[in-house]
């Protein structure tokens, strides 16, 4: 076979594979930053591999989830269209600033754990404040990009996080035994918190605005291609949650044998694994932190570019002036974690862990409510609404996120009052 044959056959398959998949790695690699991997390792070195499960309840949590916002977009309206219909503008759009807090939340403290990666890597020459900032220009000047480009290259990249991070597993010699026992739902004490930030940081409640608009740029307009985007779902959220579970486990395996009981700071944990395994552990462990929390920023931060416009009775356009002016000043903002840390007291490892819990005990209940009641709304979905089958599995995600915002909210609000963990 010639180069050009060969090339021209890559071209094809890459062309194919886009076509039926990559809105969902999008989706993943909105909640797979650095709240994902922190949590993830606070969680197998304060309790083993007894959290597991919170990763499998997150990951079905978030594919329902989305599954209900796709269905709504393909044969409705996008989530907050529908809220405004049923609010008015003025309720729908004093949401719309609750819920972007929650946004801004998250892009601080990704700012931060990227911009405390990039200073460990550069040996401490350059203090992460600076690179926070740096880190959000960069941001804005990605994100403002077309949605196929961006889309390929999320793609890549997750594929790319699960190969390292299950490569490290595999070597750390894990406990096949406690990785089973993790599968079955268990509450050590004190693990609420930590339950609450892996479901708020895996089921992603931006995502269920996000879906539904985005499913049309996949050209995913009719009922006949829900099995197209379930089978989208299925195979991202598969890669998000075994890449998750194998950070999990390798925390467990390695870094709570050798007597850490909770991280410290930002270089713990690629320290511990640098003792055992050598220095590439440690390296390959920063990158994927600072790929993976910069890779999160930009879907994050559009969803508040939506929500407002949506919220006004506005086309949201990700090609307009307006919808580029709000992500940036979003992502401006969340660039100014060095204030929070200055001000609030709260380290780069503090605000990784519970601005992710924040979101879910705050705006994932918020968020999964109204969109149970948009799917189940017959004005809005016509006779594609929820069956009673589909409702009483996506009374599922509504339920549960309540449960885990009521419970987990006192231990929160300890922590955040307390100068974090």
């Amino acid at each position: 076979m010639s180069f050009g044959s060969y090339t021209d056959g890559l071209r094809s398959t890459t062309t194919g594979f886009f076509q039926k998949y990559g809105l969902a790695f999008v989706m993943v690699a909105s909640y797979f930053g650095s709240g994902s991997v922190f949590i993830a390792s606070q969680a197998g070195v304060q309790f083993g591999y007894a959290l597991i499960w919170a990763v499998v309840g997150g990951s079905v949590l978030g594919f329902i989830g989305q599954d209900m916002s796709a269905r709504l977009g393909i044969s409705g309206m996008p989530l907050m269209e529908f809220i405004r219909y049923k609010l008015g503008t003025t309720g729908a759009t004093i949401l719309a600033a609750i819920l972007t807090i929650g946004c801004i939340a998250w892009t601080l403290e990704l700012t931060a754990a990227v911009g405390m990666g990039i200073s460990i890597l550069l040996g401490g020459a350059i203090g992460w404040q600076p690179l926070a900032v740096v880190t959000g220009v960069l941001a804005i000047l990605i994100g403002i990009m077309d949605y196929e480009g961006i889309e390929q290259v999320m793609t890549v990249m997750m594929l790319g996080l699960l190969a390292i991070y299950v490569a490290v597993a595999g070597v750390s010699s894990p406990s096949l035994t406690g990785i089973a026992g993790g599968f079955v739902p268990s509450i050590p004490g004190g693990s609420l918190t930590l339950a609450a930030a892996i479901v708020g940081t895996t089921a992603l409640w931006p995502n269920f605005f996000l879906e539904s608009n985005l499913v049309g740029e996949k050209g995913w307009t009719s009922v006949s291609d829900l099995p197209d985007v379930r089978r989208d779902l299925g195979l991202g959220y598969l890669v998000g949650g075994i890449t998750t579970i194998a950070i999990l486990v390798v925390a467990a395996a390695i870094l709570r044998p050798a007597g850490y009981t909770n991280l410290d700071t930002f270089i713990t944990p690629g320290r511990a694994l640098a003792d055992v395994l050598g220095q590439w552990a440690m390296y390959v462990f920063l990158f994927g932190t600072i790929a993976a929390a910069f890779n999160s920023i930009i879907p994050i931060m559009w969803a508040p570019s939506y929500l407002f416009q949506h919220a006004r009775g506005r086309r949201a356009d990700p090609s307009s002036r307006e919808f580029k002016l709000i992500y940036a000043v979003g992502v401006g903002i969340g660039s100014l974690s060095p204030l929070v840390h200055q001000f609030a007291g709260l380290s780069v490892i503090d605000m990784i862990i519970l601005f992710p819990a924040y979101n879910g005990i705050i705006s994932l209940p918020i968020a999964a409510v109204f969109l149970f009641w948009a799917v189940n709304d017959r004005k809005t979905m016509g006779e594609h609404k929820n069956s009673l089958k589909l409702s009483v599995v996506n009374a599922v995600l509504v339920l549960l996120s309540i449960y885990l915002a009521a419970t987990s909210l006192p231990g929160f609000i300890e922590n955040l009052t307390g100068g974090g963990f």
